[in-house]
């Protein structure tokens, strides 16, 4: 292999065959300067020789789209907290790590943690509620004011008994952890010449592609959005012919799963959750002894703070999500404007369709998640711990806390 020859995926591919495809996934990742054959096949093999040994539990992690180049560019971590398990458990665990929708996608992940096809998977909160409903309950509109009041959420001793020990009870999945960002709704050609938007209300008609989220489609619903369920292939193409004016997702993975040329702008309505979780099956995680428990549980808490600081960083220098991307930002680079709306106007979107203001329209989902719960009130409970905090609190702020050892 050449010096000069560039990493293709067909060399990739060559390389994963010989070393494994984490192994290589993870050198890649963690390269430094030009990607070249050589280059990584040394890295790989490196790798590959620090990860060999008997490992007492191999870990099958289904990470649904993501692979080493997605990675980089919406930061959640998921292949940097694979290597950092193996590492914190002296080998003992080695994860096998399966992206690129090899083996699981967005909306059938979950089922395979439940039918334990695979140990750990990633895959968005929302995606997941489809067979695991009672990830809902963080889907409720304007819950969360800000990114940084989701990390303060993550962290909260209380989201053990609002989320994580619910989630184990009714679908056998322990929460690790997750990245955090919110959702607003990408526009396709049919705005690029038009004005920046800066009022939901301007949106007011549009047909929007909706993910697998069942409360972001009510609130959709409630404010004139249009959800349009439509194939991910479809929605491209979709958003590129102006069959669709926009898509309902978060700024990284917009830029992430490649929307970024089909976009004219991005519109910042902040109405509920985008957070790309990595969650393992319950009895795969009862079947480590209590040390190997230990060691998933702080690598789950450094992930989070890993994607607390790395992600804030993406966002701004890959990905391009401030009101003036930078111009080799992704963004940038594509000419995608960022439409920031004023506190007034989303308020005005917050009035049009969140619980506090339109409860009549929540009570069948806030009875069902209560009840589920065991009898909390499920979206009080979350929306008063994300405002323990100020509204403009930077990330960077919000203070890491072991969730399990305070509960």
């Amino acid at each position: 292999m050449a010096k000069t020859s560039p990493l293709t995926r067909r060399g990739f591919l060559q390389i994963a065959g010989r070393y494994g495809f984490t192994s290589t996934a993870i050198a890649v990742a963690s390269f430094v300067g030009p990607l070249t054959l050589e280059g990584v096949g040394k890295a790989a093999a490196q790798t590959a020789a620090k990860r060999d040994g008997a490992a007492q539990f191999n870990l099958k992690f289904g990470a649904a789209g993501f692979n080493e180049n997605n990675l980089k560019i919406q930061e959640s971590g998921q292949l940097w907290f694979s290597q950092e398990l193996e590492k914190r458990s002296d080998g003992a665990i080695k994860v096998e790590f399966i992206g690129s929708n090899q083996i699981c996608n967005q909306l059938d992940c979950v089922k395979k943690t439940q039918q334990g096809i695979v140990d750990l998977f990633t895959a968005s909160t929302q995606n997941s509620a489809g067979a695991a409903p009672y990830y809902n309950v963080l889907d409720f509109a304007y819950m969360f004011p800000s990114r940084a009041s989701q990390h303060h959420f993550f962290y909260h001793p209380k989201s053990e008994a609002v989320l994580r020990e619910p989630l184990r009870r009714l679908h056998g999945v322990q929460f690790l952890y997750t990245h955090c960002e919110l959702r607003g709704i990408m526009l396709g050609s049919k705005f690029k010449d038009r004005p920046t938007v800066t009022s939901v209300t301007e949106l007011a008609g549009t047909k929007n592609r909706v993910t697998g989220t069942q409360l972001g489609r009510l609130a959709m619903q409630l404010m004139d959005l249009n959800p349009v369920p439509l194939a991910w292939e479809e929605t491209l193409d979709g958003l590129r012919q102006g069959l669709i004016d926009g898509a309902e997702t978060w700024m990284g993975a917009a830029a992430y799963a490649n929307m970024s040329p089909v976009l004219s702008q991005v519109v910042d309505l902040r109405f509920f959750c985008g957070t790309e979780h990595t969650a393992m099956a319950l009895p795969a995680f009862n079947k480590l002894p209590a040390k190997l428990q230990d060691v998933v549980m702080e690598t789950s808490y450094a992930a989070q703070q890993y994607t607390q600081r790395e992600q804030e960083r993406a966002l701004v220098e890959i990905v391009g999500a401030v009101p003036k991307p930078g111009p080799n930002t992704l963004f940038g680079k594509n000419g995608v404007r960022v439409a920031t709306l004023s506190p007034a106007e989303l308020l005005k979107a917050e009035k049009m369709c969140s619980p506090q203001y339109r409860p009549k329209e929540w009570e069948v989902w806030r009875d069902r998640l209560n009840k589920m719960s065991g009898g909390q009130d499920v979206y009080k409970t979350i929306f008063d711990i994300a405002r323990e905090i100020p509204a403009d609190a930077l990330v960077s702020s919000v203070k890491p806390r072991r969730w399990w050892q305070s509960a």
